[in-house]
């Protein structure tokens, strides 16, 4: 598994720009107008890990498989989406279907780039989006808990259960704050996930900033980066322009140019290590002659659970993993070298998987 990552933000901040240049394609028209993406443009990414070079030239694979991020492009909101304005609610409801949400922002001057509100303010803008997804929310639950109030009041158990977590999530809301600032205790996350809130998902703004500006940022950036930093939420900058050039060059090309803007990387990287962080998500790895392969995973799962991400059988009938770090799989020139040095652990049920291991899972048919 990956994970899903939603592209919100008002009409003309970049978002289909990004898009297109993040996964390489051309299925999101970038047009200088807004509702310009009709439909949610979805389009796939494999996630960098120059591990996975590593770990294949040592094991000798024969092809490598990196883990995969999804990107959901999803049409320009405006303020009144959340009744129906603009293409409202068309919208917001392929937000619920994302792991997390990047609210990209516009931070650049362009007198030949229209806004929709006339102004650049990216706060302003994230406030307008926030506040949509809010009041979508608001509608929702208060639609729901009439009905549930009633199963409730008769006894019914489960209902009272999601009552409490509905009117936990009704306070934050009514008081102008996203559901995901609601006290929620350990053994209610899945029945909190159940309730498919757009503003429970976690945040990650995106400041869309001019070339210039891409390595070091500018007064826009550097207000969201304060606001994120407030919210306890995370930021990272990014410039669509630069990253559109990048996805037509080869990759000689792209070193060259990133060089020359002062850049180690592409924008595509910082944004998914960004996305890691905000989700709590490891990769762990599977490695052998026919393929080296990444796999993604929420940090402090443990093994069992690790193995059904790649089969439901290996879940199942799941006995132990052979288990051994990077760091040694590296270092003592893969599997053999790391079994002869002892570095080769056999674990169990109750191992919690860390980034980087090289797993190889053992099972009941």
């Amino acid at each position: 598994m990956g994970f899903k990552m939603g592209i919100v933000g008002l009409p003309n901040v970049g978002k289909s720009t990004l898009f297109n240049a993040l996964t390489q394609t051309a299925t999101a028209e970038a047009a200088n107008y807004p509702f310009c993406t009709i439909e949610p443009n979805v389009g796939e990414v494999g996630v960098p890990d120059p591990r996975l070079d590593r770990l294949a030239s040592i094991a000798k694979s024969a092809e490598i498989i990196p883990t995969r991020l999804t990107f959901v492009d999803i049409a320009g909101l405006v303020r009144g989406a959340s009744t129906g304005e603009g293409l409202g609610n068309k919208f917001l409801a392929h937000i619920r279907e994302v792991d997390a949400i990047a609210y990209v922002l516009r931070c650049f001057d362009d007198d030949d780039v229209t806004h929709v509100d006339g102004r650049i303010d990216p706060l302003a803008d994230a406030e307008t989006v926030e506040t949509e997804l809010m009041l979508a929310d608001l509608e929702s639950l208060e639609r729901r808990r009439l009905p549930l109030e009633k199963k409730a009041n008769s006894g019914d158990k489960q209902a009272k259960a999601q009552l409490a977590l509905i009117d936990k999530a009704l306070g934050a809301l009514r008081d102008g704050k996203p559901a995901r600032s609601a006290e929620i205790h350990k053994e209610e996350t899945r029945e909190w996930q159940l309730l498919q809130l757009l503003t429970a998902k976690p945040v990650l703004y995106v400041c869309n900033v001019d070339e210039a500006s891409a390595a070091t940022g500018n007064a826009y950036s550097d207000h969201v980066a304060k606001r994120a930093a407030d919210d306890g939420a995370a930021s990272v900058i990014i410039s669509a322009k630069i990253e559109a050039e990048l996805a037509g060059l080869d990759a000689d090309e792209r070193g060259e140019f990133l060089s020359e803007l002062g850049l180690d990387e592409p924008g595509l990287n910082r944004l998914i290590a960004a996305g890691y962080q905000l989700l709590r998500l490891i990769t762990f790895f599977t490695a052998g002659p026919k393929e080296t392969r990444a796999w993604t995973l929420r940090d402090g799962t443990k093994a069992p659970r690790a193995a059904g991400v790649i089969h439901t059988d290996f879940e199942k009938g799941f006995i132990r993993s052979e288990t051994i770090s990077y760091d040694d799989y590296v270092a003592l020139g893969g599997e053999q070298g790391c079994k002869d040095a002892g570095k080769m652990r056999l674990e169990g049920k109750d191992y919690i998987v860390r980034d980087g291991d090289v797993l190889h899972f053992r099972f009941a048919n």
